[in-house]
């Protein structure tokens, strides 16, 4: 009897473990009862939000794509209304990619994004996309083109697939940051689809504490990902001259504050192979020229995005223990308006190919 008793006592701890484990797995779908959209498209009409998903059907003889849409008053009733008429549960974990029609974007992102961020149904490094037209041609023109299992959208963001250095890579995690950020705005890719391709990069959009207010075009993007620390190897650079491949680059930043005015100095050293040249230029002039050509390009960004009061190079980041909160606080409008950046660019010609260069 007493045998009994001590085996039903250690028996006891191993079976009441069993439950708490099988607990935890009652409402676990297996991936074929499961619908994986990989690409969400938000756009409104009147005062209701409209979802697009992009959903891919793979069985093993052919591989189709799905397109769902659907209206309502908020973006988290519509997912709802789309799952209850699914024939399998609706799983946003896997989703890649969002796209937010233009006006979305001018009207304000920041409620969009903030219910993305407090639901934990979306992956919060999910990228985030602006559509230069109307989302149903994007959707339509990813839908015709299946090859890729419907990927071909997060492939031209991957940075280990197509992506090329002038488009920008805007998660919504950085959106989610910048929204009450005194220092640091955001800027977004803008996309349509292209004439012989899927799509077509337009620049990207500025977006200030959530809300779309200007735009720069895909030479100004290039700049942006450098400051964000994205490297632009490879990104080919054509001049009256000459052509030139930027094989490695970087960016050194310093800041002082002097009575209120705020100054950043940038030096970018680059090293770059010389492709083909126009005439005989020396090397002197070739480095004058990219020079000239990448600090005409930045001053022109610059002087709009300030202009807009958006600081989207996060430039405000530098002077944050050189000013107090309260003064953080009036960061976009009193410093940065008026801050100046002395850029250099320091150029070396590793690899001038079969070239003759003076």
């Amino acid at each position: 009897m007493r045998k009994c008793r001590l085996l039903r006592m250690a028996l006891f701890p191993l079976m009441f473990a069993a439950t708490m484990a099988l607990s935890g797995c009652w409402d676990i779908k297996d991936i074929n009862h499961r619908s994986l959209p990989i690409v969400m498209g938000v756009k409104q009409t009147g005062q209701k939000y409209k979802v697009l998903l992009l959903i891919p059907e793979v069985s093993r003889s052919e591989m189709n794509i799905k397109i769902i849409s659907e209206s309502g008053i908020t973006i988290n009733a519509i997912l709802d209304e789309i799952n209850k008429s699914l024939e399998s549960k609706l799983d946003l974990l896997h989703l890649k990619v969002i796209i937010f029609e233009r006006p979305v974007a001018e009207m304000g992102l920041a409620q969009s994004i903030e219910s993305f961020m407090r639901s934990r149904d979306i992956p919060n490094k999910t990228f985030a996309a602006i559509s230069d037209g109307t989302l149903e041609p994007l959707f339509d023109k990813l839908g015709a083109s299946s090859q890729g299992g419907g990927t071909q959208l997060y492939n031209f963001f991957e940075k280990n697939a197509g992506w090329s250095p002038e488009v920008v890579q805007t998660r919504i995690w950085e959106v989610y940051r910048s929204i009450d950020s005194y220092t640091r705005d955001v800027a977004i890719p803008s996309i349509k689809p292209g004439r012989t391709t899927t799509i077509e990069s337009t620049g990207a959009a500025v977006i200030k504490n959530g809300r779309m207010v200007g735009s720069i075009d895909s030479e100004e993007s290039l700049l942006y990902n450098l400051f964000k620390g994205i490297g632009t190897q490879g990104k080919i650079e054509v001049m009256d001259r000459a052509t030139v491949k930027i094989v490695a680059d970087r960016l050194t930043l310093s800041s002082t504050l002097r009575e209120d005015q705020a100054t950043i100095n940038a030096q970018l050293n680059l090293k770059v192979t010389v492709l083909e040249t126009v005439g005989d230029p020396s090397n002197v002039e070739i480095k004058q020229e990219i020079d000239e050509q990448l600090s005409s390009r930045f001053d022109t960004m610059l002087r709009a995005a300030q202009a807009k009061e958006a600081d989207i190079l996060g430039m405000g980041q530098f002077f944050r223990n050189k000013l107090s909160r309260e003064e953080l606080q009036h960061w976009r409008s009193k410093y940065y308006p008026s801050m100046k950046i002395k850029f250099k660019v320091h150029v070396i010609i590793q690899d001038e190919g079969q070239l003759k260069i003076r």
